[in-house]
């Protein structure tokens, strides 16, 4: 009994004397479960990039962030947010009244703030069976110059030594519409067309023509657009935005 205490006090003072011998008495603890930490919470494990994803500065995939959309004042090209609208930038090319290329460019830009209008006019139009096709947007001041060298007659013209088009502020638009299918539809004139058939009387061109033009007009005001009275396809935004001096498309 005597040598039993004498080795339980032995024990004792070595444990005191040298920790290393008491941490190799106590059994060491399971290692935990794979997911799990030490303490038995879930461990918090991270997805690896697949090839050609990036973390942003702050460590977020920008994958996974709102995408930021341009200011209302911003210039945007037309068909990024509206992919089904139909391009055809006459002024890009010798088809129109000058016969000659106003612009080097066939996109057609505009202010963000009028894409969205644009965007709704089309929607509407594509539940009635039809679409837009812009003859032109964005011009610069630049190419209203140019057209005023060609032909510099006020009645067809705006004469920029005077006032720009509105054309130069980026919120306005020449379209006509087509099918679906992208077929032409009958409308009161062909684009620059300074007969009075072009203005909005109506009264002096078919009626399938008429009722064409005026789906658009309904359409287009309902948008946000204030029709031109002298040029059927002649449409502003009724926000108003300033004159674009130094941005070009080309």
């Amino acid at each position: 009994m005597k040598k039993l205490i004498a080795l339980l006090l032995l024990l004792v003072l070595l444990c005191l004397l040298y920790p290393d011998v008491r941490q190799s008495l106590v059994p060491p603890a399971a290692a935990p479960e794979e997911g799990e930490t030490s303490s038995g919470e879930a461990q918090k494990t991270e997805k690896p990039l697949e090839t050609g994803e990036s973390i942003s500065a702050e460590g977020k995939d920008p994958a996974m962030a709102e995408e930021e959309l341009p200011a209302d004042t911003d210039f945007v090209r037309v068909r990024d947010y509206i992919p089904s609208i139909a391009v055809s930038l006459r002024y890009a090319t010798e088809d129109n009244f000058t016969g000659e290329i106003i612009y080097d460019f066939s996109e057609a830009y505009l202010r963000y703030g009028t894409v969205k209008k644009l965007s709704a006019a089309q929607a509407a139009l594509n539940e009635a069976g039809y679409g837009l096709l812009l003859w032109d947007a964005f011009r610069p001041v630049s190419a209203q110059f140019t057209l005023w060298e060609v032909c510099p007659d006020p009645v067809y013209v705006a004469d920029p030594n005077r006032g720009f088009s509105s054309h130069s502020r980026g919120s306005t638009v020449d379209v006509t519409l087509i099918t679906l299918e992208g077929e032409a539809v009958e409308m009161p004139t062909d684009f620059d067309d300074f007969t009075d058939r072009a203005d909005r009387d109506y009264s002096d061109v078919s009626e399938n023509a008429a009722a064409n033009a005026l789906l658009l007009e309904q359409v287009m005001t309902a948008s946000g657009f204030a029709p031109y009275q002298g040029e059927w396809w002649h449409f502003s935004d009724t926000d108003a935005y300033e004159v674009e001096q130094s941005f070009s498309p080309a």
